[in-house]
């Protein structure tokens, strides 16, 4: 098993890794809008909190030596099932090989924000 850690994606706030690769599989954990240059929430709405989301995972899939057209499945998480569309738009630009995917609603989300999303992939 290999820890995968970059500063281009915020770090851990709490006692886990960015990613894991385990059998040629990438898991990583939930990235959510934080810039990591600051640390801080992106402000603005469930767009802007997507795209940041969608650059963290693709620093973390970039360290880890894959990319997107490699995840194969993702997780995701709304605070609100109404932001669907908007949120669906802005992954789709990121998520062009159509992973599968599970997305759902959640009361709520760390630091208030709109979105989160985890993948697992292949690692070329």
């Amino acid at each position: 098993m290999k820890k995968i850690a970059t500063e281009k994606a915020p770090g851990a706030i709490g006692p886990y890794s960015q990613a894991v690769i385990c059998g040629g599989m990438l898991y990583t954990s939930g990235q959510i809008c934080l810039d990591p240059s600051t640390g801080d929430v992106v402000t603005g709405g469930i767009e802007d909190q997507t795209h940041r989301v969608c650059k963290n995972l693709g620093a973390v899939l970039e360290a880890a030596g894959t990319d997107f057209d490699h995840v194969v499945k993702t997780t995701c998480f709304l605070a609100d099932m109404n932001d669907f569309s908007a949120f669906n738009k802005v992954y789709g630009e990121y998520f062009t090989s159509k992973p599968a995917r599970s997305c759902v609603a959640v009361k709520s989300l760390p630091k208030g924000v709109l979105c989160e999303v985890e993948v697992i992939a292949s690692v070329k």
